[in-house]
């Protein structure tokens, strides 16, 4: 589905704060624009963070928790939580050709989501006329992203075992009734974070259509945050 080269570079950042996150990505996309890297997948956590899209209503954040920041930014969708235990993931890839379809892309990552919780046994599907990965009637998985010149950014989240109660200050993704889950919260509670990023590279890989995962240190990334501010 994706361009020039088959293989998908795949960098594990731990926890990094959300501003730190977002600078990262656009040093990388603009590298990407310009094809000195290949495909990326950044997959991470974030420390407790809320965030608007661009065009997201503010009466969705129902209330401010103290010490939590806000951000709005330049991805779609309406407001999300994203914290200790949630998996992140943010795919910076070219799209070209036929891949150059913003709803093929969002299908697409709703079935990384799927087929990654199909690996641990839990039975995930879409809804009608929503973006995002539900598990009966609660809603496990969320996206938002952007595209710069058909780069991609922003991306994914998947609870594993996140504080589900700092989803009671928003409404999901500005659907009303949301409940979110997770994970451990569905019965498997011995899945590791670490574990289901495992999991997720190799099913995105597989999506996507990439022959080779290239696991990349970040440290050899060659991109600092202030990179994306100077």
């Amino acid at each position: 589905m994706t361009s020039q080269s088959n293989t998908l570079r795949v960098v594990r950042l731990g926890t990094i704060d959300y501003a730190d996150a977002l600078a990262l990505q656009e040093a990388i996309v603009r590298a990407r624009q310009l094809d000195r890297i290949g495909d990326t997948l950044l997959l991470l956590e974030h420390p407790h963070v809320y965030t608007l899209g661009r065009g997201a209503d503010e009466r969705f954040l129902i209330a401010r928790r103290a010490g939590v920041p806000v951000h709005r930014v330049s991805r779609g969708g309406q407001v999300t939580y994203h914290g200790p235990g949630q998996l992140v993931g943010y795919p910076i890839l070219k799209l070209e050709g036929a891949a150059r379809d913003v709803h093929r892309y969002l299908r697409a990552l709703e079935d990384v989501m799927i087929d990654s919780l199909a690996r641990i046994e839990i039975a995930a599907a879409r809804r009608p006329g929503l973006t995002g990965v539900w598990a009966d009637s609660l809603k496990i998985g969320s996206i938002g992203v952007g595209i710069r010149r058909w780069v991609t950014l922003h991306g994914f989240a998947l609870n594993v075992d996140p504080d589900l109660s700092f989803f009671d200050a928003i409404v999901p993704c500005g659907i009303q009734g949301c409940v979110m889950t997770s994970i451990a919260a569905l019965g498997h509670p011995e899945i590791s974070l670490a574990g289901f990023a495992e999991i997720t590279a190799q099913v995105f890989a597989q999506v996507f259509g990439y022959a080779r995962v290239e696991r990349v240190d970040p440290t050899a990334l060659g991109f600092r945050c202030d990179d994306a501010r100077a």
